[in-house]
C-alpha cells in the first residue's frame, strides 16, 4: 500500500540548484559530496553584504526561510511517496539554501524552526492521508507491529523522525560551515582596513578593497585583559579572549589588531555605529570571560597613528598607577600623565629612586604603602611582614632617598616618582600595538 504524497506549494526557485542568490551571497562555492559547502574557498573582493556587517535588505531573512521551508516541505513530500529517504542529491540544496541564510545572517534558530516547520506540515498531510488509509488497512491486519505496513515499508511517521534527523544535520552543518567560513572573512577585512588606518595610510588600496567603509573619524581603543590572581587560577576560570568577545559583540568586521589579552580597536564615528562606553566594556569583558581596561579618543581617520600611541600610553599609565579594570580618560589620568612627560623634570624624578635600586624589598614596601593609601597594616598583611617592620622600611627609604613618607610631599614625591621611574622603564617608543605588546605586559607581570 503506497501513501498520497501530500499537496504542496511548489519549491521555491530560488532554492533550486543551479540558481544565482539574490542576496548577494556566494555562489558557485565548492561543495562536498554530501552537498555541504566546502571550507577551501576564496572570498570574492568587495562582497558589501558579508565583508561590511550590513544588515540584510527588507525580505532578505522571510526570502531565505520561505526558500528553507519550502525546500523540507518538497523533500518531505518527495520521501513519502516513494516511501524512503531522499539521496545526496535531494539533500544537496538544503545545504546551499542553509548557506545563503548565513549569509544574510538569518539565525540559525530560526533557520532550523523553519524547517521544522516545512516538514510538519509534511508530516500533517501525510498524516491525514494514513489515516484515510487506516480503516482499510485494519481490515486486512495491515502492519508488522515495528513500524513498518505490510510491503515492509517504513510509517510516514518513522520516516518523517528518519528525515528531520538527516535534514537538520545537513542545514546545521553547512550554516555553520559558512557562518565559520565567512567569520574569517570579515575578520581579515576588519584586520586589513586597521592595518591600513593604523600605518598612516587610510586612503590606500588595501583599505578600500577591504570591503569595509573608511569612515572619516574613530574611536580609537586600547584594550588590555587584567589579570586576576595567579596563572594557573586563570586558567582555570578560561578565558575565551578579547578577538572572540570583540566578534560576539560588536562583530567579527569590526576594525581591530587583536591578540588573546587585547589590542587596538577602531570604531567608526558615523550614525547608527556603538560608541565605545563604560557598558560597553563590561559586555566585552563579560563574553571574553576576563576583567578589561580600557581607553579610549576620537580622531580623524588621517590621525588614527597619533591617537593609538597616546590611548596605548595612557593605557599603560593606567596599569602602572594601578587604576585595574574600567574605563580609563585622559581626565582620571591627567596628574599622572603630566608628571610622566619627558624632559628633563621627569628624567630627575625617576632618579630620585636609584638608591633603592640595591633593595627591592624597599621598592615592594613603597609601591604597597602608596596603594594602599598610607595604611601600614594593610601593607604589613599584604607583605606577610609586622607593620613595625613596615615603618622600619619607610623610614630607611627616608634616610636612602630624602623622601619623607610620613609627610603629604613626600607621599606626593614619591608617587610622581614612581610612575615617572616605571614609564621610564616601559619606554615611550611603541607606535602600533598589537597583540605582543600585551604577551609582554603580562610577561612583566609575572
Amino acid at each position: 500500500m503506497s501513501i498520497a504524497a501530500p499537496d504542496l506549494p511548489p519549491e521555491p526557485a530560488a532554492g533550486r540548484a543551479g540558481n544565482t542568490p539574490a542576496d548577494g551571497t556566494r555562489s558557485g562555492a565548492t561543495r562536498t559530496p554530501s552537498g555541504r559547502p566546502s571550507s577551501s574557498r576564496t572570498a570574492p573582493a568587495g562582497r558589501a553584504l558579508e565583508l561590511a556587517g550590513a544588515q540584510p535588505v527588507p525580505g532578505t531573512r522571510s526570502l531565505r526561510l520561505a526558500e528553507i521551508g519550502g525546500l523540507c516541505r518538497a523533500v518531505a513530500a518527495e520521501a513519502v511517496r516513494e516511501r524512503r529517504m531522499p539521496g545526496e542529491d535531494r539533500l544537496g540544496p538544503l545545504a546551499t539554501a542553509a548557506a545563503r541564510a548565513a549569509g544574510a545572517r538569518v539565525p540559525l534558530s530560526a533557520v532550523l524552526r523553519a524547517c521544522q516547520e516545512g516538514l510538519r506540515s509534511a508530516l500533517d498531510v501525510a498524516g491525514t492521508v494514513e489515516r484515510n488509509h487506516a480503516g482499510t488497512a485494519e481490515g486486512n491486519h495491515a502492519g508488522t507491529g515495528d513500524g513498518r505496513d505490510e510491503d515492509g515499508l517504513p510509517s510516514a511517521t518513522d520516516l518523517m523522525l528518519e528525515l528531520l534527523r538527516a535534514v537538520t544535520g545537513v542545514v546545521g552543518d553547512a550554516y555553520v560551515d559558512e557562518d565559520r567560513q565567512l567569520a574569517v572573512e570579515r575578520r581579515a577585512a576588519g584586520q586589513a582596513l586597521a592595518s591600513a588606518l593604523l600605518s598612516g595610510r587610510p586612503g590606500t588600496a588595501v583599505a578600500r578593497h577591504s570591503g569595509l567603509p573608511i569612515a572619516p573619524y574613530y574611536q580609537v581603543v586600547a584594550l588590555a585583559a587584567v589579570p586576576s590572581g595567579p596563572p594557573d587560577e586563570q586558567a582555570a576560570r578560561g578565558s575565551r579572549g578579547v578577538p572572540a568577545a570583540v566578534a560576539e559583540v560588536l562583530g567579527a568586521e569590526t576594525p581591530g589588531l587583536l591578540a588573546h589579552t587585547g589590542g587596538t580597536l577602531l570604531l567608526a564615528r558615523v550614525p547608527g555605529e556603538p560608541e565605545f562606553t563604560a557598558e560597553l566594556l563590561a559586555e566585552l569583558s563579560a563574553a571574553a570571560g576576563s576583567a578589561l581596561a580600557a581607553t579610549a579618543m576620537v580622531a580623524a581617520a588621517g590621525q588614527v597613528p597619533e591617537a593609538a600611541e597616546q590611548v596605548h600610553e595612557l593605557l599603560e599609565l593606567a596599569r602602572l598607577a594601578g587604576r585595574g579594570p574600567g574605563l580609563h580618560g585622559l581626565d582620571d589620568l591627567a596628574m599622572e600623565y603630566q608628571l610622566t612627560r619627558d624632559g628633563p623634570a621627569g628624567r630627575q624624578l625617576a632618579r630620585l629612586l636609584d638608591p633603592l635600586e640595591a633593595h627591592p624589598e624597599l621598592f615592594e614596601t613603597a609601591r604597597a604603602y602608596l596603594r594602599n593609601d598610607m595604611n601600614r597594616r594593610l601593607t604589613a598583611r599584604q607583605l606577610f611582614v609586622h607593620p613595625n617592620t613596615v615603618d622600619y622600611r619607610l623610614r630607611r627609604i627616608g634616610r636612602l632617598t630624602g623622601i619623607d613618607l610620613a609627610t603629604a610631599a613626600g607621599i606626593a614625591q614619591a608617587t610622581a616618582a614612581l610612575l615617572a621611574r616605571d614609564m621610564d622603564r616601559t619606554g615611550r617608543d611603541r607606535t602600533g600595538r598589537t597583540g605582543d605588546m600585551w604577551d609582554e605586559a603580562d610577561a612583566r607581570r609575572g
